[in-house]
This record gives C-alpha cells, sequence and structure tokens, in this order.
C-alpha cells in the first residue's frame, strides 16, 4: 500500500515529461531547422494574402459602389418614402401631420379639374419641346462631326445656352414675347400682321415655353450625341463610301443605329426633365398673380404642385400630385424603354436577314465559278470555240 503511495508522483512525472507541451520542444522530437520555420512563416503569409485577395475580389465592388447607395438611400429613397407617408395624412403646412385619410387625397386630385389642367399643360409643352429638340439636336451633332474648321468653338457655343442660368434665360425670354413691348410682336407689327397673345392663349405660351427649353437643353444633347457619333468606327464609313453609299445613307444606315444607345439615354432624360419643368413656366409671367397664367393656361404639373403646398399649405394634396407623377414617369419611361428595344431587335433581324441572304449568293456565286473553273468544262467549251 505505501509502495503504491510513493510510486504516483514518479508515474505523473514520466507522464509530463512524455505528453507534448504547448509552445515548447520536448525530448525525442526533432526540434525543426530554421529553413522550416521560415517555410511555414511563409506558408502562414501566403495563406493570409489568398484569403485577403480572395475577400477583396468579393466584396470591394460593393464597397465601392456604396457611397452612390447610400447618397440615394439619403437624398432619394427616403424623400419619396416621406411623401408617401405624408400623401396618405391631413398634412398641413402649419400644423403640420393631421389624422390619416388614407387614399383620400388621392381620389380628390383625380376628381380635380385643376390636376387634369396641368397634366394636359405638361404634355402638351413636352411634346413640342422633347420632339423638335432631338431632331435639331441630332443634326447639329452631325454638323459638328464633320471636318470642319475651329470645331472645337462650334462645340463651344453650342453649350453656352446650358451655361446660363433658367432664371436669366427665362426673363429675357420673357421680354421678348411680352404683348405689348416684345421684340416678336414688334417685329409682327412692322410687317403688318396681328399681334399674338403669348401670355394668354394656350398654344402660344406652350410654344414660348418650349422655345425657352429647346434653346437650353439642344446644345447638351446635342454634344452627347456627338461623342456617340464619334465612338463609330470610321472603317464602317469608308468602307460604304468605297460601296457608293451617300452621306445621308451612311448616317440613316451607320451611324443613328450605332448611337440607339445613346439615343435612348437621350428620350428618356428629355422625358423626365421635360414631365418636371418648373422655372420656365414660374417665371414667364412674374405679373400674374396665379402661378401658371390668369387662367391656369400654361400651368404644369409641378407648378400646380407647388401651387398646393406653399400658397395653399396643403401638403397632403401635393404629395399626392407628386406620388401620381413620379408614377407617370416610370411608366412614359418603360414604354419608351420597350418601344426603342423593339425597334432595335427588327432593326437587328433585318440586318441578319440580309446578312444571310448575302451570304447566301456569295456561296452561290462561288459554286457557279467552281463550276465553270472545272477542265471538263473548260475543254469543252474550247473545242466548241474551235469548230
Amino acid at each position: 500500500m505505501s509502495t503504491t503511495t510513493h510510486d504516483a508522483p514518479e508515474q505523473d512525472r514520466n507522464a509530463t515529461e512524455t505528453t507534448p507541451q504547448p509552445g515548447r520542444w520536448n525530448k525525442g522530437q526533432n526540434r525543426p531547422t530554421p529553413e522550416k520555420l521560415a517555410e511555414t512563416r511563409a506558408d502562414r503569409k501566403m495563406r493570409r494574402r489568398h484569403l485577403l485577395g480572395r475577400l477583396d475580389f468579393k466584396y470591394s465592388p460593393y464597397l465601392y459602389i456604396s457611397p452612390f447607395f447610400i447618397l440615394f438611400g439619403l437624398v432619394g429613397l427616403f424623400p419619396l418614402v416621406y411623401t408617401f407617408v405624408v400623401s396618405i395624412n391631413d398634412w398641413d403646412l402649419l400644423s403640420g401631420a393631421g389624422e390619416w385619410v388614407g387614399l383620400e387625397n388621392y381620389k380628390t386630385e383625380l376628381a380635380s379639374p385643376l390636376f387634369w389642367n396641368s397634366l394636359f399643360n405638361t404634355f402638351s409643352i413636352f411634346l413640342l419641346s422633347a420632339i423638335p429638340q432631338l431632331v435639331i439636336a441630332t443634326f447639329i451633332a452631325a454638323m459638328l462631326d464633320q471636318n470642319i474648321r475651329a470645331k472645337t468653338f462650334w462645340r463651344m457655343s453650342v453649350l453656352v445656352p446650358y451655361v446660363v442660368t433658367p432664371v436669366a434665360v427665362t426673363l429675357i425670354f420673357s421680354s421678348a414675347f411680352d404683348e405689348q413691348y416684345g421684340l416678336l410682336n414688334n417685329l409682327l407689327s412692322s410687317m403688318n400682321l396681328d399681334p399674338i397673345a403669348w401670355k394668354t392663349d394656350v398654344f402660344p405660351s406652350h410654344m414660348a415655353i418650349a422655345t425657352m427649353v429647346n434653346w437650353r437643353w439642344t446644345g447638351y444633347n446635342a454634344l452627347i450625341l456627338l461623342a456617340a457619333m464619334q465612338a463609330v468606327p470610321r472603317e464602317l464609313h469608308e468602307s460604304a463610301a468605297i460601296d457608293g453609299a451617300g452621306s445621308f445613307r451612311r448616317f440613316f444606315s451607320i451611324t443613328l443605329p450605332s448611337i440607339r444607345p445613346t439615343m435612348i439615354f437621350v428620350i428618356i432624360t428629355a422625358t423626365i426633365g421635360g414631365l418636371q419643368i418648373f422655372t420656365e413656366p414660374k417665371l414667364f409671367n412674374p405679373s400674374s398673380s396665379v402661378p401658371g397664367g390668369p387662367d391656369r393656361q400654361y400651368q404644369t404639373t409641378v407648378l400646380y404642385l407647388w401651387d398646393l403646398a406653399f400658397n395653399r399649405g396643403d401638403f397632403g394634396r401635393a404629395s399626392a400630385v407628386a406620388w401620381m407623377l413620379f408614377l407617370i414617369i416610370i411608366v412614359i419611361g418603360v414604354i419608351n424603354f420597350l418601344i426603342s428595344g423593339s425597334i432595335a431587335s427588327s432593326a437587328d433581324r433585318k440586318g441578319a436577314g440580309k446578312n444571310g441572304r448575302t451570304r447566301a449568293a456569295r456561296r452561290a456565286a462561288s459554286r457557279a465559278a467552281a463550276k465553270a473553273a472545272k477542265p471538263g468544262n473548260g475543254t469543252q467549251s474550247g473545242s466548241t470555240t474551235h469548230e
């Protein structure tokens, strides 16, 4: 009994000596050489570097684009959601949030003739400005794409109207379109023509405001289209010119199909800007107490929204109008995208069909040439000629 008790500490000591201890090298084990230690450290660094590389490749793109989404969430998404919250409440400018009314503000505006009048004015001014603007911008871009003198001067000149502030542009054009002392009516009177009620009648007022919009934005869109035209390979134009295609044929068959994505971008941005027009109709007639003319003949939807919010103090109805305008812009943008995509796909199918017919004609011509070049055919034709 005493012998067993005496031997126990010695057995524990032996077990301790034979058990590997962390962080130390025990007897009977080979101590690693410095070369092996260096290789182990290098392997660890390589694995760590490989892990960091994988993480960088996988997550760094999201980190690079995150500032845009953060700013969009702060200045774009949050105001949009908050505007919808305001639109379903009876919200006053001074007293703030009132009772919850649901979709009542939307029903009130859909039944209001002033809302539909503003919508008609918005679409009328948009069509009178967007269509001529895109046509003229495309023509100017095509002219600037030619080999003309003083290219930089002309390209900078078309951008000058965009640099001028909209308030200054509106005040200048408002004076020119004045019904009594305006420049245009004075010119009409000098030619024994009746003056035009630019600020009273519906269509003349829409034409005047569309003229201001076109004067400011045509050069900007022309430079965007010019950048797209310069990206078209010159070899395509040279080969088409060698085949006998004229300048108009090259423009409609090569240039316009090549700049189709840029044209879609310009159309969508012009649509968004045209439906949100505010400054030009607001300052077109400063003497009018009613925003958009005495009879609201050129009151756009954004101007009507501003009148509801800050003149009448009804933020709930104004927010409802803002959300309906937002949905209208989205629907029109999607329609533009679908129409442009269908036009592009049909053009591609026509191009593929023409290329297929061209390849088939080339194969048929090559087969005919090979058949005519056979020795039997040559001998027969030679003998016929000899006879």
